[in-house]
């Protein structure tokens, strides 16, 4: 099973605009972070988690020009933004199409899968209505990405595209967000905390993506420590923060953690052995 880290950065991502900060200017190309998705692969088959503005620039980066579906973790902006350039990579797409007059390719019927919590699709469907009202029909010579909503319940263990995914609810302010939980990997992003039933779910972890915003308290994300504190308690093998800030140089934040957590970047991939 790959994890491919799409995109590590906070809603502003760094660096941020207008910013002359240490961490903005940095030649450290690990200091650079568009916001936070991911992809996980396994058996030649791709879920993608969040669409985030960057995507184009994300999935053109890791060399990724196919899904087999699409995971949603909330609907803030910076998780959810760059859905249209879904238009390019349906699954099964045509061989020569490229969006910008060409057919558009096959898909599966329906559209692309496209999961998440209930209350989080029905937002998205309100959002960009375009995309998931089937009755909205692209002008002759355009495309647009086509959607099946598919709405998941916190802990239930689902297949998609062959691949086992377990749901796990998590507080983000006043809101429930999906972390996800993908055979001996986990993904949570954008979680004040993870409660004690949501751990007993990640027992056994080769590794766990968590959020870390800032070393100081936020009311609704963890800070470092507190993910540090969350990720000690839930034991996987490695640990990898995610939704970092301009406040923290990769380099700097990498010396200072305890052994078997440190930050992630921009395109990282790791492979893990399923069980």
């Amino acid at each position: 099973m790959r994890l491919t880290l799409l995109g590590t950065g906070t809603s502003f991502g760094v660096p941020q605009v207008g910013c002359t900060c240490s961490v903005c200017t940095s030649t450290d190309p690990r200091d650079r972070r568009t916001r936070a998705g991911a992809v996980i692969e396994a058996a030649g088959r791709r879920l993608l988690v969040d669409t985030p503005p960057e995507l184009r620039l994300q999935l053109v980066a890791a060399g990724i020009d196919r899904v087999d579906a699409v995971l949603f973790t909330h609907a803030h902006a910076d998780h959810v933004h760059g859905i249209d350039d879904l238009r390019a990579i349906p699954s099964g797409r045509r061989e020569g199409s490229d969006g910008g007059g060409a057919a558009p390719g096959r898909r599966d019927a329906g559209g692309l899968p496209a999961y998440g919590p209930a209350h989080t699709l029905t937002e998205l469907a309100r959002r960009f209505s375009y995309i998931f009202d089937s009755s909205l029909i692209p002008v002759p010579g355009t495309s647009k990405p086509q959607l099946r909503p598919e709405p998941l319940e916190p802990g239930q263990v689902v297949e998609i595209a062959g691949i086992a995914v377990l749901p796990l609810g998590l507080p983000h302010g006043g809101q429930q967000v999906f972390g996800y939980r993908f055979g001996p990997i986990a993904y949570l992003t954008d979680a004040k905390e993870v409660p004690e039933p949501v751990r007993e779910r990640l027992a056994g972890l080769e590794v766990l993506v968590l959020n870390a915003l800032l070393e100081r308290p936020h009311p609704l994300h963890l800070s470092i420590p507190e993910a540090v504190a969350t990720a000690q308690a839930i034991g996987a093998r490695r640990t990898l923060l995610t939704h970092l800030t301009h406040a923290s140089h990769h380099r700097d934040l990498a010396a200072r953690l305890p052994s078997g957590i440190e930050p992630g970047y921009d395109g990282l991939v790791i492979e893990v052995a399923e069980a």
